[in-house]
């Protein structure tokens, strides 16, 4: 069984697969001094409600864009599941693709996984929006090559810096406002967030397919795509495993026969 890990600015996602089909799914948050005894206390017992036990799991792969975390990661797989993890990133795995950037190395691991996982879901190229610490707006080319992207700070960044920023406005918790006109300041706040990266998120998908001059699907991932989808018709799935299952395609690709 595949123990598949996506450890982000905010959370670490662990994916148990067997073969191509994900078995269960458990996320916690990024702390980079969580030593690696310290994961394996925790993933045992949510194994053990599974009735799993380390000894199922034979193989690992890793992606991450918080480096701290890694040594910790690469140790657990190593002292409890006996295995050498994959780490995308390692210029010896093989991915399928090329990003066609000025800079290759500089692109998120998380994000190359999506790529994959798009091109493999979704036939013609994509517009992946993964709603995460940021806002990644990452274009999967018609041969699934990774073709460029557009960064935006993500929501929740956009609010904590509102809240440190300016000394009366407090945090608030992303909410979809029922009207945009705030009459107090925490719904004017609200509205501002969420009618605002509506905006955002409409009108730079419009700009990148009136760029990129041809068809493109429309996907989104990640922990805020359900609450933003229902007013941005442009988003044509949401697909919150994209991420794992990028993942758990890189390693088949590139485990021994």
């Amino acid at each position: 069984m595949l123990l598949a890990i996506d450890a982000g600015n905010t959370n670490i996602v662990f994916a148990l697969y067997e073969a191509d089909k994900m078995r269960a799914q458990w996320r916690a948050v990024t702390q980079t001094s969580r030593t690696a005894d310290e994961y394996a206390v925790w993933l045992s017992q949510l194994l053990a409600l599974e009735g799993l036990a380390f000894k199922d799991l034979t193989q690992a792969i890793i992606a991450t864009v918080v480096p701290a975390v890694l040594f910790d990661l690469r140790a657990l797989c190593r002292g409890y599941l006996k295995c050498e993890p994959m780490i995308v990133g390692d210029p010896a795995l093989d991915l399928g693709l090329t990003a066609n950037v000025d800079r290759p190395q500089s692109v998120g691991a998380d994000r190359l996984c999506n790529t994959v996982a798009a091109h493999e879901r979704y036939s013609g190229a994509v517009i992946v929006v993964d709603f995460g610490t940021a806002t990644n707006f990452d274009i999967v080319a018609e041969n699934g090559d990774f073709d460029g992207s557009v960064i935006a700070p993500g929501a929740n960044l956009s609010i904590e810096a509102l809240h440190q920023a300016a000394a009366l406005l407090p945090r608030v918790a992303i909410h979809r406002a029922q009207k945009v006109i705030g009459r107090d300041t925490v719904p004017s706040m609200q509205s501002g967030v969420y009618w605002g990266y509506v905006g955002l998120i409409e009108g730079l998908i419009s700009r990148i397919k009136a760029e990129y001059g041809r068809p493109m699907t429309v996907v989104a991932t990640g922990g805020l795509a359900h609450l933003f989808r229902p007013d941005i018709p442009a988003i044509e799935h949401i697909d919150p495993d994209l991420t794992m299952r990028g993942l758990m395609l890189i390693h088949a690709r590139n485990a021994p026969n």
